[in-house]
């Protein structure tokens, strides 16, 4: 299938979800939002990071699957692992090239020289999706705009949330995850 077919179906499946995600707001949600941000600002976005994270799957030298892109108003946030210096300075060149990139926050963590061996991956694996499981289940988490890589058991949280309350919840639940040895919070309040 062609990368620029499969980013297409990618901005539409996006762009009815975001159709819908207005739908159960109340007028009081809606006054508490913040106005600066519409429905156009939010595809704006998505289709943004899409074209940030397509670019960064096709490039050989990134191994984009450990990497997470949030965009809000242009701003990217960057964050995940990678192995060396050279791979974030090439992420953040290939961010700046698209259009509609207004600033590029890098929060990108070298991987550590400790032991990656498969099960050390399928382990940090597991403690991500605990962590999202945890996430899903608490009410007082936004889990959706929570992004969670983990490495050699250092769990990096990436995202927007609602409140500080928030924030110290996701850490707290993280922190408290088996097989977590470090919480990395690149958090942001919308």
């Amino acid at each position: 299938m062609n990368v620029y077919y499969k980013l297409l179906v990618l901005i539409v499946s996006v762009a009815g979800i975001l159709s819908f995600s207005g739908c159960g707001k109340t007028q009081e949600d809606a006054s508490k939002s913040d106005a600066a941000i519409t429905v156009g600002t939010e595809i704006d976005d998505s289709i943004v990071t899409a074209k940030i994270k397509s670019k960064l799957l096709a490039d050989p030298d990134i191994k984009g699957f450990d990497l997470k892109v949030e965009t809000r108003k242009g701003d990217v946030h960057l964050s995940g692992f990678v192995d060396n210096q050279a791979q974030i300075d090439r992420v953040i060149m290939i961010t700046h090239s698209i259009e509609g990139v207004k600033n590029v926050n890098n929060q990108m963590s070298l991987k550590s020289d400790r032991d990656t061996s498969m099960g050390v991956k399928i382990d940090d694996s597991i403690v991500t999706s605990k962590i999202k499981s945890s996430f899903l289940a608490d009410p007082d988490i936004k889990s959706f705009d929570i992004a969670v890589v983990t490495n050699n058991g250092e769990v990096q949280l990436n995202g927007f949330v609602d409140s500080q309350t928030q924030i110290d919840r996701a850490i707290d639940v993280a922190r408290r995850t088996e097989g977590v040895h470090n919480v990395i919070n690149e958090l942001r309040i919308k």
